[in-house]
């Protein structure tokens, strides 16, 4: 069987490859895909190769064809179907890690079954709901804080959908992009923009992927808060007022990011655990307003350019959609 996949073979220039796809070993799972979701800040970096060569092995996808800087063939929120694999997979829809190919063969315990009341489309989400989780997980919200999500990006608003369902939590989502206020206010929050922001808050969550952004959640946050960087800013230098209030308010800025489980459930929970979680955390669709556009699979090296770096006064997508139905 051969296989279709995108690769990026220099910055910002995509094709469409083929290559004979191995056969599944007894461990293995042979997947034909059906939809596969476009992580934008990440994809964009690696599109446009900004992956600092000291992060290349950590930049690395579970299931990446190539090497950094290219030519490469990269992502991690592929949906399809198992053709040939073991028992309790055959036949079943999963989410799997692996970059843009119409299929592949992936290790069986990559291929975590979708639950029947989440749609394809809405399933390729599940690699940034479990970045949600993760995020959760290090931040440890309370019953009734105070909260602020700086960025609603697709990451930071899987972070308000989640924070949203904690008790008395006062919860704001700041972002420059007016027209993300609906999906802000579907999910039970409150939208903002910058100059509006609320201070004195015990918990920031920063995903805007700007300095203006993480100095934001500095100058928002309360005595003793936390400000929870989910932000990557690959080889981008990032200036913050480290001498001003930092001190005085004794804030703690801690890192997280998705490749460890978070210490707090870390030895408790797998990372396959941490993905079925997300997978369930995904049948309500509101979640829904997160997708598109749809791009057919043999359009993508034309069109990916587009939805990564769309032109300046053109809408700013949030997940774009890979449809593999006529691949």
């Amino acid at each position: 069987m051969r296989a279709k996949a995108l690769w990026t073979v220099a910055p910002g220039v995509a094709e469409i490859r083929e290559h004979d796809l191995p056969v599944p070993g007894p461990e293995q799972a042979l997947v034909v895909t059906r939809a596969s979701g476009i992580s934008r800040g990440t994809e964009r970096l690696v599109f446009t190769g900004r992956v600092p060569r000291s992060q290349w092995p950590a930049m690395r996808a579970p299931l990446q064809h190539g090497d950094f800087p290219f030519p490469l063939s990269y992502g991690y929120a592929a949906v399809g179907e198992v053709k040939a694999g073991p028992a309790h997979l055959l036949h079943r829809r999963v989410f799997c890690l692996h970059p843009h190919h119409d299929a592949f063969v992936a290790p069986a315990a990559m291929c975590i079954p979708i639950p029947d009341a989440v749609p394809d489309r809405r399933a390729v989400l599940a690699a940034n709901m479990e970045t949600a989780v993760n995020v959760l997980w290090d931040a440890r919200p309370l019953v009734g804080e105070r909260t602020l999500v700086v960025g609603a990006g697709v990451v930071g608003l899987l972070v308000a959908f989640l924070l949203a369902r904690i008790p008395g939590v006062d919860l704001a989502v700041c972002d420059l992009d007016e027209s993300r206020r609906a999906i802000v206010e579907a999910f039970g929050a409150r939208f903002c923009a910058p100059g509006e922001a609320p201070a004195d808050r015990d918990l920031v969550v920063h995903a805007s992927a700007s300095a203006e952004g993480l100095r934001l959640a500095l100058a928002q946050c309360g005595f003793e808060g936390r400000i929870i960087e989910a932000s990557w800013f690959g080889d981008r230098a990032c200036e913050l007022p480290l001498g001003e209030a930092f001190h005085a308010k004794r804030l703690s800025l801690v890192s997280t990011q998705v490749g460890a489980v978070a210490p707090a459930m870390r030895g408790r929970r797998t990372h396959g655990e941490r993905l079925a979680l997300a997978l369930a955390l995904l049948d309500d669709a509101r979640l829904d307003m997160l997708l598109g556009p749809d791009l057919p699979f043999a359009e993508l090296p034309a069109r990916i350019g587009s939805v990564l770096l769309p032109k300046p006064g053109e809408p700013q997508p949030l997940c774009p959609v890979v449809n593999f139905a006529s691949a």
